[in-house]
């Protein structure tokens, strides 16, 4: 479903000439070429699945978000603007993503799930998150969450 909604777009960007969104999505459609290579190699040869492109456009995102901490430390709001405007074209294809309250009762929920009680637990409950709410929150802030619970 989502291959075939970033190709439609990028047909629709293509018509309208906008080179920024096709830019941004020819990117999108060469990372998952790689993945889907990669994943042929380990007999899977229908490539990716969802899940997995959903944590590749997470990535995506995350990158552009560090490119863009490092262009404002070095004086370059244009191109930290431009990183930006990626950004909003990648988070196109992410469900709703969910804000703090709903990211704690995720780690709250998985907690409980994984009977967790230390730190040494961490894997388990950011697993158990992973397979539940691919792209739907940043993995980082969840892990930070369950770190400060765990502790």
């Amino acid at each position: 479903m989502l291959r075939e909604q970033i190709s439609t777009t990028m047909k629709e960007a293509m018509k309208a000439k906008d080179s920024v969104t096709v830019g941004t999505l020819r990117l999108i459609a060469a990372a998952l070429k790689d993945r889907d290579i990669a994943a042929r190699g380990t007999g899977n040869s229908d490539g990716i699945s969802e899940d997995d492109i959903l944590g590749l456009l997470q990535s995506m995102i995350k990158q552009r978000r560090d490119s863009i901490e490092m262009y404002n430390q070095g004086s370059r709001p244009e191109l930290a603007e431009a990183e930006q405007v990626e950004i909003g074209i990648i988070e196109q294809f992410l469900p709703q993503q969910m804000n703090d309250d709903e990211v704690a009762a995720a780690v709250d929920a998985a907690i409980a799930s994984c009977d967790a009680t230390c730190i040494k637990d961490m894997g388990k409950v950011m697993g158990v998150i992973k397979g539940t709410h691919a792209g739907q929150m940043d993995f980082g802030k969840a892990s930070q969450v369950v770190k400060a619970k765990l502790a």
